[in-house]
């Protein structure tokens, strides 16, 4: 059984940080490959913000390239807002029998784990990969079963820090990946 890393993010924009993290779970892991989830927009939240969620996508594509192990998914887009990850779970495990999900995220999110929709099902259900961030504890659930740790290589780089360089004019290369800063400079995103 395929086993697939689901790597949720709004991706707004795909930065390094968000490769390197994606490369590190689908080549230093058992994962077969990891699909990097691109998070619609959440209702509730102001849209300026917010590039359009086929922007977003089309940056990830962009993003990953021809690598064979990474994918591009826009599986939310098409699901009741706003999405639930225990929904988006539930929907792929159906529509993908043959595979294995897991999760991806970082410690910050699992220390709020508790306060997700249908946590305890989440972790009775699936495997949590974990990338530990500086600076936060990783809350009860470290020791859960479910849940594995990982040393990710980290940059400290922040997707708003990525949009306000973009508003003041100043170069964002080697932040984002090349075809990624070739669009970006080309288009009036973030701008």
């Amino acid at each position: 059984m395929k086993k697939i890393g689901l790597f949720f993010g709004s991706f707004n924009p795909v930065h390094v940080g968000h490769m390197i993290i994606a490369n590190f779970m689908a080549s230093q892991t058992d994962l077969d490959e990891v699909w990097m989830v691109v998070s619609p927009q959440n209702p509730l939240k102001s849209k300026a913000s917010l590039a359009s969620d086929y922007d977003r996508l089309h940056l990830v594509q962009l993003a990953i390239g021809d690598q064979p192990k990474l994918r591009a998914s826009n599986i939310e887009f098409q699901l009741p807002q706003p999405s639930y990850t225990i929904d988006t779970l539930t929907y792929l495990k159906e529509k993908y029998p043959d595979r294995a999900f897991v999760l991806i995220m970082g410690g910050d999110n699992l220390a709020t784990l508790h306060k997700w929709k249908n946590h305890e099902i989440i972790l009775r259900d699936y495997a949590i990969y974990v990338y530990k961030r500086p600076d936060y504890a990783l809350g009860d659930l470290e020791n859960h079963a479910s849940v594995h740790l990982f040393e990710a290589p980290l940059m400290h780089i922040s997707a708003s820090y990525i949009r306000n360089c973009i508003q003041q004019g100043h170069s964002v290369a080697y932040l984002v990946p090349d075809a990624v800063f070739k669009s970006l400079e080309e288009s009036s995103l973030y701008k």
